[in-house]
């Protein structure tokens, strides 16, 4: 009589069962079925150009524009993408030519942060399918916006939290659902990073290849400062740290591990989000914290912690989220290696894993061809969730207290100071419309 499998036992053959099915779905379509061809356009090539290079990998996909206000970029780009895949693509500076041309099927937005949704929006009403990098908006009006953007054109809308299509991060969801520490009721979060001080220097004229003004778009002008683009370590991404165009490191690297941690609770809207922190670390120029902890709670006793260092590599947990429940403990990493233990702090089970984000954009690339715009692993909406909870607590630090919010949709009750973050000012002709 055949011995019952154990249930460690199941998960793992189900998944070698299942890479195998889609290693052999991906052999028979490339050789008797070819794909329809998609064709793209890449915004923002920074890290756009790692998306560029994903896209370049699939089947069936034409890379046919790169796009960036930085021409030396694009140019740099363009000759890398041929150089490695044999690829070639048009460099371009303003995405608008991307949706003026019919044959593109979706543009990558990857600019900075303060396009994401505008960008997507106007590329909606032009008729194309967004994949666009998280945080999914630069403020919660927006990400409103967007829902509603793709909702009226039946397009697939994808946002870059590409966590959401890792096997065992599903894996790890699909214990959690099932019981595997019983009744789930907080999630920790963590990132740190040892960035350096910024100091803006004076306004200054831009470089002679970079459209300053294209460059800022939906945002109302400023003037050109070196250290805001072009500061070093990293060239063309200080202007996180700023609110006139980031969101800090909680919308920046936060919305990841918020992503994994309301999926792992089943929770949608916070009731109430809680903010400590600030600049401690430096006395420079940036305006957001670089020492941040925020909290949000659910409704149905639940809780979502998460904890910045952008300025100090040393971690209080080796995990990426820690899941808490009644029965024990599930951790899981920012590869999606986890580990299970149970209420004694014993490890019961380990899972290792890897992250590719050649996976998240295959499940943009299907539902395109299926035409299933819903069945998106990181669906706008879901996007527009995770991304909100780096809205709140952004806003419950700058207002100085507690936010109290509508389980239904996230929205601030009884504080207009707040609630007048829920929306930017634009530069005129650039505030997203969905009629």
């Amino acid at each position: 009589m055949p011995q019952p499998c154990t249930r460690r036992q199941f998960l793992e053959s189900s998944l070698v069962a299942g890479a195998a099915s889609l290693a052999a779905g991906a052999y028979v379509t490339a050789a008797d079925d070819p794909p329809r061809t998609v064709t793209v356009g890449i915004m923002g090539l920074s890290r756009g150009a790692s998306l560029m290079a994903t896209f370049a990998a699939q089947p069936g996909v034409v890379v046919k524009y790169l796009c960036d206000v930085d021409e030396e970029r694009a140019n740099q780009a363009a000759v890398r993408l041929q150089a490695e895949k044999g690829h070639p693509a048009e460099p371009v500076g303003d995405f608008r030519r991307i949706l003026d041309d019919p044959q593109v099927d979706a543009l990558v937005c990857a600019a900075p942060n303060h396009w994401h949704a505008p960008a997507s929006i106007l590329a909606l009403q032009a008729g194309k399918h967004v994949y666009v990098e998280k945080p999914c908006s630069h403020n919660p009006w927006e990400g409103e916006m967007l829902v509603a953007a793709a909702r009226k054109a039946h397009k697939a809308v994808q946002m870059g939290t590409q966590r959401r299509s890792g096997a065992t991060y599903q894996q790890a969801i699909s214990m959690l659902r099932d019981g595997v520490i019983g009744r789930v009721y907080l999630a920790r979060s963590w990132y740190n990073n040892l960035r350096p001080a910024v100091t803006l220097g004076p306004p200054a004229d831009p470089p002679p290849h970079f459209d300053w003004n294209l460059w800022q778009g939906p945002a109302p002008r400023r003037p050109y400062r070196d250290y805001l683009i072009n500061g070093q370590p990293t060239s063309h991404y200080n202007w996180h740290w700023f609110w006139h165009w980031g969101n800090g490191e909680l919308g920046n690297n936060g919305v990841h591990a918020l992503d994994i941690c309301r999926w792992g609770l089943g929770a949608d809207y916070p009731i109430r989000v809680t903010s400590s922190g600030g600049r401690y670390r430096y006395e420079d120029d940036q305006e957001t914290p670089d020492t941040h902890t925020v909290a949000f709670e659910f409704e149905g006793r639940k809780q979502a912690v998460w904890e910045g260092l952008s300025c100090n590599k040393h971690k209080v947990d080796s995990g990426f989220v820690s899941f808490y429940g009644d029965n024990g403990v599930l951790a899981i990493d920012g590869s999606g290696n986890f580990q299970v233990f149970d209420v004694n702090d014993r490890v019961v089970e380990e899972v290792k894993g890897r992250l590719d984000d050649g996976d998240h954009v295959r499940n943009f690339l299907t539902a395109i061809r299926e035409g299933t715009p819903l069945a998106l692993n990181a669906e706008i909406l879901e996007g527009h969730r995770s991304t909100l909870l780096c809205h709140l607590g952004n806003i419950a630090h700058r207002v100085g207290r507690t936010l109290h919010c509508d389980p239904t949709n996230g929205h601030i009750q009884g504080d207009e100071e707040a609630m007048a973050l829920w929306k930017r000012e634009y530069e005129p002709g650039w505030e997203p419309t969905v009629g």
